[in-house]
């Protein structure tokens, strides 16, 4: 029998901390046993980019999904790829980038596992055009808590296929999946740059022609004031084609050169995150020129990915990350409310994000949304950091908007229900194939997701 390893984990935003059994399985054989003789109740982790308590299990156990790493095929006619659950974003792009396949949805970060992404249902700096992953899977193979191996995809187990799509791992473990990947002629992208003065400037420009742009984003400057409030840079980028490359570049079309990576060695002191340096990071960021400008995949996709460790910069509390959306009808009116109650509790982001975002998926417990959304993160200060997150909750509310689960650590149960009115609908569809609420994690608890089952 695999043995346990006690073990204290958190998500990437080192808060909470908690203590659990920690399971490395090898074998499905072994999944299947912890699964169907689980003392404790357990959650499914990939490499832990979830920000808050969804991949934790407080005093139960943790299944680790990260030696499940093989891709299996890929069919050339249709870009249709099949891979284990375990098989990283990164691991995607070293092998498949090369035969000029790209994934069709990619969150901010490549260290982040496929079964992870269905779990979450990732969605990307496209979802205004493309949606989320659940548009480009196509099946999975569930293995659900009496160890019996479901094959879920749009005809055939149709309900377990939507709960898992966003259900954050409460339905089972995700052992392989089918995925329809991007056909890319480069890992170069064309980047416009352009500059907005203040919030209805940037809201603007994303209204008028993001359809021209299959990629979308701003970054957003939560400290400004007044008339600057909202101030932007929006960078929006197509997919680059061979004449708009040097021909440098087109000896390496699908191998940028790498760059010298950075790492942040150890926890940075609480005052290195401050109003104050914020807003001289807000400053210089702003000034960058606008214009066109080529970028490789990494430093458009994951300019994070290129400082290890850059979550200590925060300090040993860590931080929050949080993410919500909300619909275009309210979403100047909430952004402004929300940058407000920011500003004035001179919480300090300096990574704030927005984006628009397209029709929502059919996920049952899925995020998107059609409308706008805003990332930010927040330096942990204990209660009234906590107190303020819930303010934004209740804003959020007001305004039809909802959080996202992956990035959530503070929202009440009623919260929850009163943002994914398909809880209940889930909750149905979970009981049937978890009767004894064996899956569960910090998050549903907290969230009281399963409770009801």
């Amino acid at each position: 029998m695999i043995r346990a390893k006690k073990m204290r984990l958190a998500g990437w935003g080192n808060s909470p901390c908690q203590a659990a059994d920690v399971f490395r399985p090898e074998k499905i054989a072994e999944v299947r046993s912890l699964t169907t003789n689980a003392q404790k109740t357990l959650i499914p982790r990939g490499l832990g980019r979830s920000y808050g308590d969804a991949a934790l299990n407080e005093n139960g156990s943790v299944l680790l999904e990260t030696q499940f790493d093989r891709l299996l095929a890929i069919d050339p006619s249709t870009g249709v790829l099949e891979c284990e659950g375990g098989v990283s974003f990164e691991d995607l792009l070293q092998v498949l980038l090369p035969r000029g396949y790209f994934p069709p949805v990619t969150p901010g970060t490549k260290f982040v596992t496929v079964g992870g992404a269905i779990a979450a249902d990732v969605h990307g700096k496209n979802h205004h055009r493309d949606g989320s992953i659940a548009n480009f899977v196509e099946q999975f193979e569930l293995l659900i808590a009496d160890g019996t191996v479901l094959t879920c995809s749009r005809t055939e187990n149709t309900d377990a296929f939507w709960a898992t799509l966003g259900g954050m791992g409460l339905t089972g473990v995700i052992l392989s999946a089918r995925i329809k990947m991007r056909k890319v002629a480069s890992a170069y992208l064309s980047v416009d740059y352009q500059k907005a003065p203040n919030l209805d400037a940037a809201l603007e420009l994303f209204a008028r022609n993001d359809k021209d742009y299959e990629y979308s984003v701003a970054w957003i400057d939560c400290l400004a004031r007044h008339g600057a409030m909202g101030r932007s840079v929006l960078m929006r980028a197509n997919h680059a084609k061979m004449e708009e490359m040097s021909e440098t570049q087109h000896d390496n079309l699908f191998a940028p050169p790498k760059k010298k990576k950075r790492a942040v060695p150890f926890f940075l002191p609480g005052f290195a995150v401050s109003p104050l340096s914020v807003r001289l990071f807000n400053h210089f960021y702003y000034k960058q020129p606008p214009g066109w400008r080529l970028a490789d995949y990494d430093s458009f996709f994951y300019p994070l990915d290129a400082i290890s460790n850059w979550n200590r910069g925060y300090g040993r509390r860590g931080f929050f990350q949080y993410q919500a959306v909300f619909p275009l009808e309210t979403a100047r009116a909430c952004l402004l409310e929300l940058l407000e109650k920011l500003t004035s509790a001179r919480s300090a982001s300096f990574l704030a994000v927005l984006k628009t975002m397209g029709p929502a998926s059919g996920g049952m417990l899925s995020f998107p949304m059609p409308g706008q959304t805003l990332a930010l993160d927040i330096p942990n200060r204990g209660t009234q950091t906590v107190d303020l997150l819930r303010q934004l909750d209740a804003i959020v509310l007001r305004h039809g908007g909802r959080v996202y689960l992956a990035k959530d650590a503070c929202m009440t149960a009623e919260s929850f229900r009163a943002m994914y009115p398909r809880a209940s609908e889930f909750e149905k569809v979970k009981a049937s194939l978890d009767p004894q609420n064996r899956f569960s994690s910090s998050l549903s608890r907290r969230l009281g997701i399963g409770a009801r089952a």
